[in-house]
């Protein structure tokens, strides 16, 4: 049987690795910090589960062909451990975004009849899952003439809201300067470019409560990935981040910092990361909670004559956070389908296939994952 290595024993990644390693695989854990590892396991006792010290030689070592090589590392080392899966003719899965480094791979990986799967945990990962059946769901009615409005809102908050309106589970560093990231989307049936998304604050209700979202990274490639029909005309087309309500004014320091740009900027927001590491932290066994919203509405000449929503509202706690579960939990259904040879080969993102995200969809309700559709 193949042999799975999880490189990476993170917060994100606990109630997955500990699934993989009660279903009886040989399952290799590997993390800098080896007694991490260790305590991921600790719940079973078996010589096909084992804890080893993340180094890549020693990974490039001891992998074998066909085996599945888990990547929960920082980005930046994704290419790298794609091209060892090259070399040593391994498969490659990752919950991270899609590079494009790593699409560059895809003839190889063809060629060599390996799967280099990405963005298959929570956003991105989930969100797809929803947005390709909502697209399905449309198509199979047959409308012509129609403008369509797609929006995807994804946020980790905390479950009991405090004034800062947020809670950080690691360094707030990257959260800080992700602010920062350009944005783009489509509004109004125009291409919209903006280069400080939180500019562009708008406010949601789901389910009866105020939310604040705003647009995150590059929302267009989407389009073709979500397999949208040439015929429509998107009206709107936007994926981005949700935040509990008051969140703008309880960040407008943040802003403030970012917007002025001083030439020790780097300074300023490491030094706020730490004044927020120390006050807004998780605490241990503290509950968190995510949102995922994603509609899909469509008008034929301003009449509306779809519109249809999937949505989860999910809470945790200690190893088992909201976020860890839906991240992680999912990476590992998306293994079990590669183990059983049902991906197809290939550099690609998250599924669009009915039966197999219905498999995920089974995997997280065995977890009590919600999933509502309307």
């Amino acid at each position: 049987m193949k042999n799975i290595h999880w490189l990476g024993s993170g917060l994100s990644s606990i109630p997955g690795i500990r699934r993989l390693a009660s279903n009886n695989y040989n399952l290799t854990v590997w993390n800098r910090t080896l007694s991490k590892a260790q305590k991921s396991i600790d719940h079973i006792k078996t010589d096909k589960v084992s804890a080893k010290t993340l180094n890549i030689d020693s990974i490039a070592e001891n992998i074998k062909q066909g085996d599945i090589i888990v990547s929960q590392l920082t980005a930046s080392m994704h290419l790298d451990i794609a091209k060892i899966c090259l070399e040593k003719k391994c498969h490659f899965i990752t919950t991270s975004y899609l590079s494009p480094d790593i699409k560059k791979l895809n003839e190889q990986t063809v060629a060599q009849n390996l799967v280099f799967m990405n963005e298959v945990g929570l956003d991105p990962g989930i969100d797809h899952f929803f947005s390709h059946l909502l697209v399905q769901e449309l198509k199979s009615l047959n409308l012509s003439n129609l403008s369509v409005s797609y929006k995807s809102y994804c946020g980790g908050i905390p479950a009991v809201p405090n004034d800062f309106k947020y809670k950080f589970s690691w360094s707030p560093v990257g959260v800080i300067k992700a602010l920062n990231s350009p944005a783009k989307y489509i509004q109004n049936f125009e291409k919209k470019l903006v280069l400080q998304p939180y500019k562009e604050i708008k406010n949601y209700l789901i389910n009866n409560e105020n939310f604040e979202a705003y647009p995150n990274r590059d929302s267009l490639p989407y389009i073709e990935e979500y397999l949208f029909s040439p015929q429509w005309k998107i009206k709107e087309f936007v994926r981005g981040t949700l935040r509990l309500n008051g969140w703008t004014s309880a960040w407008e320091e943040i802003f403030k910092m970012l917007e002025k740009q001083d030439a020790n900027i780097e300074e300023q927001i490491q030094q706020k990361s730490d004044e927020l590491w120390k006050n807004f932290r998780y605490d241990n066994n503290e509950e968190d909670r995510v949102v995922l919203w994603v509609n899909l509405e469509a008008k034929q000449q301003d009449k509306k004559v779809f519109s249809s929503t999937y949505k989860l509202d999910e809470k945790g706690s200690g190893e088992n956070t909201a976020m860890a579960k839906l991240v992680s939990i999912t990476l590992s259904a998306a293994i079990d389908l590669m183990l059983q040879n049902k991906i197809r080969p290939g550099v690609q993102a998250a599924p669009s296939n009915k039966n197999i995200i219905d498999y995920f969809f089974k995997v997280l309700s065995d977890y009590s994952i919600k999933i509502d559709h309307h």
